[in-house]
Parts: C-alpha cells; structure tokens; sequence
C-alpha cells in the first residue's frame, strides 16, 4: 500500500486538472438548468481528494527509501525530453501546502463569489491553477518545470482578467502576462543552453554536471543570469515586480493563492537551481542585491498604499526578496522555512481581507473603520496571520526569522540588519492597516457591515487555527532547534524590531482628510512611496519610449518602403497592361506573331553562351 501511494504520487496535479475539464460543460455553458454550483463542487471533490493522496503519500515517505521516478516522453539521438517526478518529503509537503490552500480558498470563493454568473468559470480555472501549481512541487526536471510555468502564467492571466468587462481588470490582466514574459523568455534561453551544455534537463543529471563542469565566466554569468530571469518575474521582483500589485483587480480567492504560493513556485524553482546557480557568482550577487532591494523598497511602498490587497501584495515582494538573498547565500534551509511561514500567514490575511471588501464593497481603506465589533472573526483572522508574519512568538514568522537571523549572524551581518528592518517595516504596516480597518469611528461604509457567511467564514476560522498550530506541525517535523542552541540575542533583536515596529504602527498620526493615511512631514517622500518610486514612470520614459520608437521606425519602414516597394510594382504591371491594350490591333495573327518574336528573343538570349564563340 505504502509503494502504491509513492508511485502514483504524479496523480496529484491530474486531480485539480481533471477538475478543471469537467467544470468545462458549465463554465462553456452547455449546462445550464442545474447552475454553476455543480462545477464548483466538482473542482473541490477533486482537490480534496488530491490533498488526502498528498497527506497519505507525505507520511509514507517520511519512512520510506524513495527512489527517483522517471516517464520518457521523447526520445530522438542525444535528446532526451523526459518528466522525472521528486517525490521525496519536501515535493511532496509543498504540494500538500499547495493542495491544503486551494482547498480553503475554493470553498471561500463559493461565499465570495456566490452571484457571480462566471463561478463556473473561476473555479475552472483554478483547478487549472492548482495542477500547474502542485505539478511544479513534484517535477524534478527543468524541462517539466518550465512547461508548467508557462501553464501557470496562462491561468493567472485569465484569473486577473475574470472581469473582463471592466477596462482596469484588462490592463493588469495584460500588464502581468507580458511581464512575465520578459522573464520567461530569458529563462528558456538559460534552459536550450543548459540542455546543451550538460545533455539532460533533470534536477539530478544536472547536480552532478555541476559537480565536475567548468565554465568560463563569461558564459557562467550569462547562464546564472538568465536562470534566474525567470523566478525574478514569477516572484514579483524589481525590475519585474509591478505586475503583482496590478494583478489585485482581480477576484480575492485567486489573490490568496496568488500571494501565498504562486510567488512561491517561482521561488521553489530557484530553489532547486541553487546547486547550478553556483557555478555562476554574478547570478548569487544578483540574487542577492535585487532580493535586497526589493525586500527594504516593496516595504516601504506598502506603507503609502490606500487599497487594501495593494499594501499586501508589496509586503509579498518583500518576502520573496528574503527568498533571494537566502538563495544568492545558499541558505536554502532558511528559504524553504520562509516561504511555509509566509504562505500559511499571507493566506490567511488575504482570507481576512477579502471578508472585509465582501462586506463593505470597497478596498479603500480610508473609507473603512470600526469593523472589529461587527466582524470578530475575521479580526481574530488579520491578527494571527499578522502576527504569524512577523517575527513574533511562537508563531511560523519568528521561526523562519529566527532561521534567517541565526544563519547570517556571523559572516553577513548587513543581511541581519535587512531582515530585522523588513521585519519592523512590515509590522508598522500591519498595525496601520489594522488601525484604519478594524479600529476608529464607523465609516459609511462600515455601519452595519456583518459577518461573513458560513462558505467564507469556515475556511478562514479553519486557517486561523492552522496557522496558531505551525509551530507544532514544525516541531513534529523536527524542524524547529533546541532551546539550548538558540542565539538569544539573535532573538531579542527579532522581538525587538517586531515590538518597535507595532510600537511605531500604533503611534502614527492617521488622517483620512489625506489622499493618503501617512501624514509624512513632506509630501515629497510620501508620493515617492505611494507611486513606487516613479518606477513605472521611468519604465514609460526609458524602455516603453524606445520600444514605442523602434514600434514607429518599423510601421514607418513598412508602410513606405516595403508597402511603397509592392505598391510600386502593382502600380507598374496596370499601367503597362492598361498601355499594351491599346498598342495592340485585336488580331489573332498579330498575337501569334508577338508571342513567336517573344520566344525568339528568350531563345536567343538562352543560347548566347553557345554559339557566340562560333561568330
């Protein structure tokens, strides 16, 4: 029984695809009497039937010796295209997390959705969502898992463009499919030469090339760096980061997912290319400085954000930026902590947030206040996952903090001082949000806001609870260390930056007279953290101007000299047909006569080089 789970591990990611297509007959509307809701419980049958077959495959593999699966799919002279399938305790606890999630935000969507006439539609989708998502966990080849990062840049462009009718939803939809292509496109060229250079594109065949190979350094920063181009745009990084924020118009269930563990299976990739990203240090310093960057600038954004999935959002770039640095360190330990941690609590506040834009239809949190009489329950939500998030004991955050801190302590103390400052910034932002939404005065839009209905509020009391017993589910797994190795001023510095950070959340002037809740002293530095450091204008200004340039250049060249080349010849063969009509007599004899002279001339020309040495 055992084998026969860890066998078929690779079923997992077919059941949320299976309940993909057989949601197709109401989300294409061939099924119409019976309603949407059917398509919904399909999709969530079959999802939990892949996170019993996760739970049952994970315990077995924790006693079991694993051996590497493998299922060739094309074979031609030195190419060998296979998906080989990891189904140790780590692929297979990921896919769990994975599978554990949808779950919990498929049946919050059958509250949050619950007039929408396309529920068929969404939930097709996510099953969609989910196979590329737990297929990425299992894979244990580049080529399988690149594949399905494409499959899972397709589903969140139609997620985020579920609404399609409204114009802002169209644009973020786009906005995130081309920006991930930039990353992709760069990823897929790492991948061709990788295939080149080492001859096969699983994980494993790839560790031992990376072993003994040697590449100049050249070519091992062009690999590194278009390795890691890829992972940069899934996980929302600077440069490639804006998408993430804009992706927010779409619907909330997805934005759960979104930002616990799609970003992450961008990051699980990196993860897993780390033994290759190696052999390249220009891709470590990379993965280091833009991880940087992105963790102290996306947490700073987040404290000007007025729309309450944008401010989240930024504190997931933040995150992952974390992921970076602990990968371009080769910590993978620490990132591997970091993303469990940051899933289960982002899960849970996107839960929580969502209940709140339900309630009072709006995300504008200056329009909000008041709540955490009318809602207790989803209070109780926002704040376990906040404090799950920050490094706050016991909960999943501090541990993963902790493991972060504890590895840098020593050789890299800067990286401390970043996560200790990602860790106050966070927590000011946490509290400033919980201010404006949960406590003051009632708002207009918060006067009789009640709560949530059972679909919505089940899911979300459910991942309360799982979140407040992380640290238990990490102590079972013996991850957490003993409390005699701990480094207790590594901790007191974590608590502290958490403790100062609410500290400064709660004593910040908030006004809702402002465009803006952050009262800075000057303006200047306030719109600079509320327009994300002019990034996106200076994108406008810089590539979109000389794309929009080459764009013109192009048309230009095309329209006058291509175009003007073929126009030219069309307008050459009318007139000179429209002239020979009129030098011709309508004779019979006359044709025959200019054909039989026409043929002389060809043949004459033809044989030239024959009979020309004879004159």
């Amino acid at each position: 029984m055992p084998e026969f789970f860890l066998q078929t591990s690779w079923w997992i990611p077919c059941y949320g695809l299976l309940g993909a297509l057989l949601s197709m007959p109401w989300s294409l509307g061939i099924i119409r009497r019976t309603g949407s809701r059917p398509a919904a419980y399909l999709n969530i049958l079959m999802t939990v039937i892949a996170l019993i077959h996760g739970a049952i495959a994970f315990q077995f593999s924790l006693h079991t010796e694993l051996q590497p699966m493998v299922l060739h799919w094309f074979h031609a002279a030195d190419l060998d295209l296979s998906f080989a399938i990891d189904i140790s305790p780590v692929s297979l606890g990921a896919a769990e997390v994975i599978a554990g999630l949808s779950v919990l935000a498929q049946v919050f969507a059958l509250g949050y959705l619950e007039k929408d006439w396309a529920l068929a539609r969404f939930f097709s989708l996510m099953g969609f969502f989910e196979g590329a998502m737990t297929g990425i966990a299992l894979s244990d080849s580049l080529f399988l898992s690149y594949a399905l990062l494409e499959m899972l840049t397709l589903s969140t462009y139609l997620l985020v463009g579920f609404w399609y009718a409204q114009p802002l939803v169209v644009t973020a939809a786009r906005d995130a499919f081309l920006t991930k292509r930039v990353g992709d496109v760069l990823l897929l060229m790492g991948v061709v030469a990788l295939a080149s250079l080492a001859g096969s594109l699983n994980f494993p065949d790839l560790y031992e090339w990376a072993d003994v190979t040697t590449l100049s350094p050249l070519v091992s920063a062009l690999l590194g760096l278009a390795l890691i181009a890829g992972p940069i745009g899934k996980c929302a990084q600077f440069p490639l980061h804006l998408w993430l924020d804009e992706a927010m118009e779409g619907p909330n269930p997805a934005s759960i997912l979104r930002n616990s563990v799609v970003v992450a299976c961008g990051a699980y990739i990196l993860i897993k290319l780390q033994p290759i990203l190696i052999l390249s240090p220009v891709a470590s310093t990379a993965l280091v400085t833009l991880g940087t960057m992105t963790a102290i600038g996306a947490s700073l954004v987040a404290l000007a954000q007025i729309d309450i999935k944008r401010a989240f959002s930024h504190s997931t770039s933040a995150f992952l930026g974390l992921v970076f640095i602990a990968v371009g360190m080769q910590w993978t330990n620490f990132a591997l902590l970091m993303l469990f941690a940051h899933a289960i609590a982002k899960a849970l506040i996107f839960m929580s947030v969502g209940s709140v834009i339900v309630t009072t239809s709006t995300q504008d949190i200056t329009e909000m206040g008041g709540l955490w009489t009318r809602m207790p329950a989803t209070t109780t939500a926002y704040v376990v996952g906040s404090a799950g998030l920050i490094g706050l004991f016991p909960l999943g955050g501090f541990w993963a903090f902790r493991e972060g801190i504890n590895a840098f302590w020593y050789d890299n103390p800067w990286l401390v001082a970043v996560l200790l400052l990602v860790n106050c910034l966070t927590a000011i932002n946490i509290v400033r949000v919980f201010r404006l939404v949960f406590l003051g005065p009632r708002q207009l839009k918060t006067r009789r806001a009640p709560e949530v209905i059972w679909p919505m509020a089940l899911p979300m009391v459910s991942l309360t609870i799982l979140t407040l017993v992380v640290p238990f589910i990490l102590q079972r797994l013996q991850i957490l260390p003993d409390w005699d190795y701990l480094n207790q001023t590594a901790i007191a510095l974590m608590v502290l930056s958490a403790s100062i950070g609410c500290a400064i959340g709660a004593a910040l002037p908030l006004t809702r007279v402002w465009s803006r809740p952050v009262k800075m002293p000057y303006k200047l530095i306030q719109d600079l953290l509320a327009y994300d450091f002019y990034v996106e204008t200076l994108y406008k200004v810089t590539v979109i101007w000389l794309v929009n340039l080459i764009s013109q250049a192009s048309a230009w060249f095309d329209r006058y000299i291509v175009d003007g080349v073929v126009n030219f010849v069309g307008l050459a063969s009318i007139f000179s047909g429209e002239t020979l009509k009129y030098s011709i007599s309508g004779q019979s004899q006359a044709y025959l006569l200019t054909i039989l002279l026409g043929v002389s001339l060809l043949g004459i020309f033809l044989t030239y080089p024959l009979w020309y040495p004879l004159l």
